[in-house]
């Protein structure tokens, strides 16, 4: 006799369980008041926020400089000595800046390896960003834990360093100078950092391993961190990533392992001016605290010198833990899997429960869903945004609607889904159907096994599926309890991904979340498959995605805190004395077209020496603007000799104007031996060939002080430098009367943007021959810079 489950009843557990999984994620009763002191408190932590965010705190913004005081000053009231390091660094990609890191440190008992606290706690700049989330938020987090830590007077073994660093937003210069030249950094163990981007969501931990992990999780583990979230996959799609993190560095260059502690919800904040401490979720902000301090109790007193292994674990987490295993049982349980599948089919084949020709049928509706509902959302996702056009000047790929639209193509993709599967009349036919999708996760996972190892716990949703499976046909009955009781296991594992990808890696990949959808209803068949009147559920999931579609539209425009980004520089080319308006917009609004007029130039012609941006954005319309005598910079070679097969150079950019940004680009020549005020690349290169618009380096300025380029070119080769200076103040520039931006805008974030440029080659006058080398007089230099130049070639 047919058992009928109750559909409602499968539904709404499977949604209550569901919405378990995602609450029990993240601290939900963090205080609302000072906790003790002797736990970590939310509210502490945000005023610290509050206080480091008053104004954008970029390198060589005034404000940055108070805001490593205030911190020099809050490790003092804890009862530390603050020290302050400060040098040059150039990192990897030519990024050339002068930090000030802010180190204390707290002496352990023994002399063992130390433990790191690591955030920085500069602000990005372009965008007036005030960096509330990313960083101050983790510099809070560990202010306020060590608070406590200290408060609680807890015994520990190690040495504690915490370390503020700077310059992370311009190429982890800060992170770099510790590594690389601070006497503390070679008796670091183990690193703890504490990273945004976004202001709310919950925390992901992060893993940064020198070889296997095994050792890293377990010790993860041991900290019993409450509300961990986490799992072996994320760091592949963290890789996947335009970001580097601080411990990037301590990884490839110190050799030093840790883990990041990061959220990346309300993406569309990141480093815009919207990332202020009103918008940093308290939620959030506690879930950090959850981390750091059980785990500062932990490492406080472990062994930090046994943390290295050879091996790795597939971990992730469930609600309140985390579960790990090692990479070697990865092949036993797929094997376990796939034997489980050909038994039950056998059986049930020869109990006739199960029949072939049904189970290849059920390939049919499968591929259908995964292509119907992938393709719906590639294409909605492209209609919207054709509809919606200013969708496409938010760079992060994330609206401010875009959970809605998550949930509306996840609503369609399930509806889809009941489409394919109707009831045929047939008993139980969703147990045949069953066996195509338990074939097409274990192919999945053959190919993760090979390619992947780090997501083979998605084995584990189709070993339960596979037992939903056996148990009818064993029992030639479907419970339909039993069957949601084994859907945990898919929704604990599986489901948190389909809002993970659009919300890691923008809304484009929407498509992805559809088809994992899909695989997921197939894991669930022998529930859903189950309900009554599946077209009422499908036009139930249509409708709902309808609604959340009409929720996505009424929140599209712009407002206060949903700004629109915009962008608008002044590009002066000093050598053919031009100016121009330029904007990466694609579309333009009211206040650049006051700039740019209604009918533009395409901006393709400024588009050389373009600088760099993290989304690859260029100069899409440009307008001529009235010509400014603004100061140009003043270029002096110190140097231009011939030794052996090299011509030398010293070259020293003096700034004539208060400016922030140096880049050098070298279109053709063969660079050796470069230093930028005298500090090689942490990468270093015996020679770096010229590319066409290629750049040498970014230098971001501090106080006026000169880039000094010390370098070498093959001397059969003409010098071909460009030049371009920029400074973050065309707003409040006296040279200019600029409009202020409405309040539903903002400045585009990860573009060099509200600037005043200036380009110009960096040419050398002819060569003098003098004994058997050759002495050029300096370009824009005095006389006296001629003599010294005559002296240092004689030397």
């Amino acid at each position: 006799m047919k058992n009928n489950p109750p559909s409602l009843i499968s539904f709404l557990l499977l949604a209550g369980i569901l919405s378990g999984i995602f609450y029990f994620m993240m601290p939900q009763n963090y205080d609302q008041t000072e906790a003790p002191l002797s736990e970590f408190s939310t509210q502490r932590a945000l005023q610290t926020v509050k206080s480091m965010t008053v104004k954008p705190h970029f390198v060589g913004a005034a404000y940055h400089e108070n805001v490593a005081s205030y911190l020099q000053k809050e490790l003092q009231t804890l009862g530390l000595q603050p020290s302050v390091q400060e040098g040059f660094t150039m990192t990897e990609k030519g990024t050339l800046v002068k930090s000030k890191n802010i180190l204390a440190k707290i002496k352990g008992s023994t002399s063992g390896k130390a433990l790191l606290l690591l955030s920085h706690y500069d602000s990005a700049p372009h965008s007036v960003s005030h960096g509330a989330s990313d960083d101050a938020s983790g510099v809070a987090t560990i202010l306020e834990s060590v608070r406590a830590f200290l408060h609680n007077k807890t015994p520990h073994k190690n040495d504690i360093i915490i370390l503020f660093s700077d310059a992370e937003e311009l190429g982890l210069n800060g992170a770099a100078l510790f590594v690389t030249q601070h006497q503390w950094a070679k008796n670091v163990g183990l690193a703890l950092n504490f990273e945004a981007r976004g202001s709310s969501g919950p925390s992901y931990m992060l893993m940064e391993t020198n070889k296997g992990n095994a050792e890293m999780v377990q010790a993860f583990s041991n900290g019993n961190v409450p509300y961990p979230v986490s799992n072996s996959l994320l760091y592949s799609i963290y890789k996947m990533l335009p970001n580097d993190t601080d411990l990037t560095v301590f990884r490839e260059h110190g050799q030093i392992q840790g883990f990041n502690f990061a959220f990346i919800d309300s993406h569309f904040n990141y480093h815009t001016s919207q990332d202020r401490w009103e918008h940093l979720d308290p939620k959030t902000l506690a879930h950090q605290g959850t981390y750091l301090l059980p785990l500062l109790n932990h490492f406080a007193n472990a062994d930090l010198s046994k943390l290295n292994a050879t091996t790795d674990k597939v971990y992730f987490n469930i609600p309140f833990s985390l579960v790990s295993y090692p990479f070697d049982w990865i092949l036993p349980m797929f094997i376990v899997a796939f034997a489980l599948l050909l038994l039950f089919v056998f059986v049930g084949l020869g109990k006739q429960v199960l029949r072939m020709d049904e189970i290849i049928k059920g390939f049919v509706p499968l591929l259908g869903a995964l292509i119907v509902a992938g393709l719906l959302t590639y294409a909605g996702w492209k209609l919207f945004v054709n509809f919606y056009p200013e969708y496409q000047d938010i760079l992060q790929g994330f609206t401010y609607n875009g959970h809605d639209y998550i949930y509306a193509f996840i609503s369609l993709s399930m509806a889809v889904c009941f489409l394919f599967y109707p009831n045929n009349g047939k008993r139980n036919p969703e147990m045949n159907q069953a066996v195509a999708p338990l074939f097409l996760w274990l192919i999945l996972n053959l190919v993760i096994f090979f390619k992947l190892k780090g997501a083979g716990f998605l084995i584990i949703p189709v070993l339960s599926g596979t037992l939903m499976l056996g148990i009818y046909v064993l029992t030639q009955k479907s419970y339909w309890f039993i069957n949601v009781l084994l859907a945990i296991p898919t929704l604990v594992i599986v489901a948190p991904f389909i809002q993970m990808f659009p919300v890691g890696l923008g809304l484009k990949i929407m498509f992805v979340s559809a088809i994992v959808t899909v695989l997921a209803f197939g894991l669930l068949l022998p529930v859903f498959g189950s309900f009554q009147r599946k077209p009422l559920w499908a036009g139930f999931f249509f409708l709902l995605a309808v609604g959340w579609c009409i929720k996505a539209h009424q929140n599209s425009g712009y407002a206060y805190g949903k700004a629109k980004p915009n962008s608008l520089v002044y590009v002066l080319d000093s050598d053919v004395n031009q100016a121009h308006w330029a904007t990466y917009d694609v579309n333009l609004d009211e206040w650049t077209k006051g700039y740019l007029g209604e009918k533009p130039k395409n901006g393709k012609a400024l588009n050389t020496n373009t600088l760099y941006s993290k989304y690859g954005s260029q100069f899409t319309f440009m307008k001529e603007a009235p010509l400014k005598n603004i100061p140009r910079p003043t270029i002096t070679f110190i140097r231009d000799t011939v030794k052996g097969n090299q011509r030398m150079y010293k070259i020293r950019i003096t700034p004539n104007r208060n400016v922030n940004r140096y880049d050098i680009f070298n279109k053709d020549n063969q660079i050796h031996n470069l230093k930028a005020n005298g500090v090689k690349s942490i990468d270093i290169n015996s020679a770096i060939s010229g590319k066409s618009s290629g750049k040498l380096v970014t230098y971001y300025v501090v106080n006026n002080e000169p880039l000094e380029l010390d370098f070498s070119i093959p001397k059969t080769q003409k010098l071909n430098l460009s030049l371009v200076e920029s400074s973050f103040d065309l707003l409040r520039n006296p040279w200019f009367a600029m409009t202020p931006r409405k309040n539903w805008m903002m400045p585009m974030p990860f573009v060099l943007n509200d600037a005043v440029i200036i380009r110009q080659k960096i040419k050398a006058s002819p060569i003098l021959p003098q004994n058997n080398n050759q002495l050029v007089r300096p370009y824009g230099s005095t006389v006296s810079d001629s003599v010294a130049v005559a002296k240092d070639s004689i030397r």
